[in-house]
């Protein structure tokens, strides 16, 4: 379980990690990252499952289980990290070890594109 204050819950943050930060992608979910937080406060992550995952149940699911994967990778991203976590339909249909392999990927990849992104660092660093 993620604590409130690791949550991001407004729209328009949503949009600004999913529209200005990187993105990496992988069979079941795909990642966006930005370090446009709020300076000196910890991570903070979002997930968005659409309907097309499946019913309201499985959309939860899927959530709830997003959250045990990510939950403990927050504390090792930089401070002000923002990150939004999309699953794809695929994430429905597999285990929960095959979701945290894929996540860790394309975290790995998203950390490193932004890495190499002077533009975003740039902005990031103001």
């Amino acid at each position: 379980m993620l604590p409130a204050a690791s949550r991001l819950r407004r729209s328009r943050e949503f949009s600004e990690v999913v529209g200005d930060g990187v993105r990496a992608g992988g069979a079941t979910l795909v990642v966006h990252l930005d370090r446009r937080g709020v300076p000196g406060a910890g991570a903070v992550a979002g997930f968005i499952v659409s309907k097309a995952v499946g019913s309201s149940v499985v959309r939860h699911a899927v959530v709830r289980r997003l959250r045990a994967v990510v939950a403990p990778q927050l504390a090792q991203l930089p401070a002000g990290s923002r990150l939004v976590v999309r699953a794809l339909p695929a994430a429905a249909a597999v285990p929960s070890g095959a979701l945290a392999h894929d996540f860790g990927r394309a975290l790995q990849r998203a950390a490193g594109k932004l890495a190499r992104s002077p533009g975003i660092a740039a902005q990031a660093a103001r």
